[in-house]
């Protein structure tokens, strides 16, 4: 009968090594889904934020004793804090008004700044609502 007493010392560890490399490309796949979670929410949160503002642009007069909406404030609040958007008007004129959000998309990728994946712009248009009298 033969033995493979050395060989089975040889073999040692080498199924811990190849766990090891394949749980760290399981992980890197999971942080780009992540990653591209992260960008889609960004994406929506601009074009949210952005709607906001065209909204409180959009809005008549306020009656006496009825606080001034600030598009800006509106648009700002609309996203979440953690994605600090730039909210600006984008022109418009005639019967409607326009605002553009910004957001820096955040990177979930340690190493890798935020910034490094771009920005998400949404713009959005709304109508003026007729004065009434």
């Amino acid at each position: 009968m033969r033995t493979h007493r050395g060989r089975d010392r040889d073999d040692r560890g080498q199924v811990a090594l190849e766990y090891i490399g394949f749980v760290a490309i399981l992980l890197l796949v999971g942080l780009a889904a992540i990653q591209l979670g992260v960008a889609a929410y960004a994406a929506n949160q601009a074009g949210t934020g952005a709607r906001a503002a065209a909204r409180a642009a959009s809005l008549d007069a306020p009656r006496a004793g009825e606080p001034v909406l600030d598009p800006v404030a509106a648009g700002t609040a609309a996203v979440s804090g953690w994605l600090k958007p730039e909210v600006a008007p984008a022109g418009g004129g005639g019967d409607g008004v326009s605002y553009t959000v910004t957001i820096t998309i955040p990177s979930v990728i340690p190493g890798l700044g935020d910034g490094f994946f771009g920005t998400t712009t949404r713009t959005s248009t709304m109508p003026k609502l007729r004065q009434q009298n």
